[in-house]
């Protein structure tokens, strides 16, 4: 999976490409991390051109919201593809990770 980084004003967005798994889960844990100790604690995860999450993938998102709440902040995620959709309404974490329609919603607010 490829990670690409854009900052738009407070807000640090992370585009993610490809599947989001056990292969890739931790790398984008340890970049939420990274980022959050930096003092970047408005993070957007633009899942857009993510096909695929499985557990891991959750975990990692879960660990990061955690991770950014901690800090005064937060994780939001913008444009889930439908694979992406449907396994957090069927993990009923799109309550916890409400799913905005866009980076641009997603980083309204802040």
């Amino acid at each position: 999976m490829d990670i690409e980084e854009r900052v738009r004003g407070d807000v640090t967005v992370l585009v993610l490409e490809g599947r989001l798994n056990l292969v890739s889960a931790g790398s984008l844990k340890a970049r939420i991390d990274e980022l959050v100790s930096g003092g970047s604690v408005c993070l957007v995860v633009d899942l857009t051109t993510v096909d695929f999450i499985d557990s891991s993938g959750l975990g990692a998102l879960i660990g990061g919201l955690k991770t950014a709440r901690q800090a005064g902040g937060d994780l939001r995620l913008a444009a889930p593809s439908e694979q992406v959709r449907a396994v957090l309404a069927l993990t009923n974490l799109d309550r916890i990770l409400t799913p905005y329609a866009s980076v641009d919603e997603a980083s309204h607010g802040w």
